[in-house]
Formats: C-alpha cells, sequence, structure tokens
C-alpha cells in the first residue's frame, strides 16, 4: 500500500514569504522519487496551486478552493462542486460583504470588486497568479467554486454568524486564515475531498499522513491515519485537535523536518 502525503500550503508548507524553500522542495522530490503520492490542499484557486505544484517539482493531487475542486496530476478534473448560483447571488450582496473585499473563484481565475495589489504582492509571489476585477453584486452566480470576504477578524466574524443565522444547511464555512472567510457548498471540505483522493488511488486512511495549520484544516486532519499540527496553528485547529502531536513551524519548514525524521532511510 503506498503512502499517501497530503499538506496545506500557507502556514503550513510554504514560508512566512508564502513561497517554497529549497529544503521543502527537495524534501517532496526525494518522497515523489521514492513512490510516495503527494496531494496538496488548500483554498487556493487551481490555477494558483498549479504554480506552486511547479516550483516545487513534483507530480501532485490538487485539492483547491477548500476541496470545491479537485484535479490529479496531470490536471484532469476529477471533482467539482459549486455555490448554488441563487445563493451565491446573495452572499455577493453589501448586506453580507458590507466594507470586506469581496471575492469569488471561478474556473477561469479568481475575481474581485475593486483592485487590490496587496494580495498578489504577498501571496502570489511563486505563482504569478492574478485577478479580474468585476462587479461582483451583478454577476449571475454561476460556476462558483467558493466566495471569499478579506477584511477585520471580527468583522468577518459578524459576516460568519449571519451566514449560518440563515443558510447554516446550505454552505460550508471556514476561516483559511485571520483575515479570510470562505464559503463554499456544504457538501465540500478538504476532508471530503481527500477521501476522493484516497479512493481513486486504493489507499486507505492509514497511509495517510496530514499537515495543517488553520481552520479549514479540521476535517482533513481527521481523515488521515496520521496527521499533525503546526506550531503556528489557529487555536480552532489546536482545540478541533487536542490529541494530535504540533511540529515545527512553517517558518522552520516543519513539514519537511518531520518528513525527513520519518523516512530517514530516504536522506
Amino acid at each position: 500500500m503506498h503512502t499517501m502525503i497530503v499538506t496545506d500550503l500557507d502556514g503550513t508548507l510554504l514560508d512566512s514569504e508564502h513561497k517554497v524553500d529549497p529544503y521543502t522542495a527537495e524534501t517532496f522530490q526525494t518522497l515523489a522519487a521514492n513512490g510516495i503520492n503527494i496531494t496538496i490542499a488548500t483554498g487556493r484557486h487551481f490555477l494558483d496551486v498549479k504554480g506552486i505544484r511547479s516550483v516545487l517539482g513534483v507530480a501532485a493531487h490538487l485539492i483547491t478552493s477548500n476541496g470545491a475542486r479537485v484535479h490529479a496530476p496531470d490536471d484532469q478534473e476529477i471533482y467539482a462542486e459549486n455555490i448554488d448560483p441563487a445563493l451565491a447571488r446573495t452572499l455577493m450582496q453589501p448586506e453580507f460583504s458590507g466594507d470586506t473585499l469581496l471575492n469569488a473563484y471561478v474556473d477561469e481565475g479568481w475575481l474581485v470588486e475593486r483592485e487590490c495589489p496587496e494580495l498578489v504582492g504577498v501571496y502570489y509571489k511563486d505563482s504569478g497568479f492574478g485577478y479580474q476585477v468585476c462587479d461582483l453584486k451583478n454577476h449571475s452566480g454561476e460556476g462558483m467554486a467558493k466566495i471569499l470576504y478579506v477584511g477585520e477578524h471580527d468583522t468577518l466574524t459578524a459576516i460568519e454568524a449571519q451566514i449560518l443565522s440563515q443558510y447554516r444547511d446550505q454552505v460550508y464555512i471556514t476561516f483559511s486564515a485571520h483575515d479570510c472567510l470562505e464559503v463554499m457548498a456544504p457538501t465540500v471540505s478538504k476532508g471530503h475531498a481527500l477521501q476522493a483522493v484516497l479512493a481513486r488511488l486504493d489507499s486507505d486512511k492509514a497511509h495517510c499522513i496530514a499537515f495543517g495549520d488553520g481552520q479549514n484544516d479540521i476535517e482533513m486532519l481527521g481523515v488521515a491515519g496520521q496527521a499533525f499540527v503546526m506550531a503556528n496553528a489557529s487555536e480552532k485547529l489546536k482545540a478541533a485537535h487536542p490529541a494530535l502531536p504540533v511540529i515545527g513551524s512553517n517558518e522552520n519548514h516543519g513539514v519537511a523536518t518531520q518528513l525527513r525524521s520519518m523516512f530517514k532511510e530516504l536522506f
């Protein structure tokens, strides 16, 4: 039975500048060369993560938009789930978005309601991913993998409560970062998508090793047979999995260090 390694990106595999460091890339290339399956699981867009995968230098399944999309290493789409269009239109109205930066992911790319070069400069150094400015409040809502609000945490917490009070059974809602609140279809999560990847490869949970740092990793870490929490993880993740071992931070390439310790014979 082949081993599967699944890892989040921001706050987990990527460093504090949201980049792949050489030590991490070398680690994953060695593991992949020895027959270990790799999966990247992130809230980022598929087109963005393709660039990061290229820098990492391995063939990997991609779980993106928090599980709303799954692609094989050859980029074949093997799973897709969208938000109900009518609900998407509602959630992009000012009564929900307020003074946050409203975003949406469709297959064609990343849509934003106004220019936000500061996000590109921080998060997309390796991938070169960029946005398209769009009048989201008048969008049809068709084909949306996720809706994302960027803003102050207290503001986002209030939006989360408002959405849950009205649409709890119609959404999966999670924080991908302190300033990022994301909404997907109710059947979506990284954990659900990971199960689809494991089934496709005829692998079992016992041979799956997972790494994460955020609230959107809770379900994924619950699926894996072995799971590790980053030292810099959110308190919500730590509270959800208090018994899981805590490893080094992303800034100190904690994932690569842990894997080298677990697979000493390969290094």
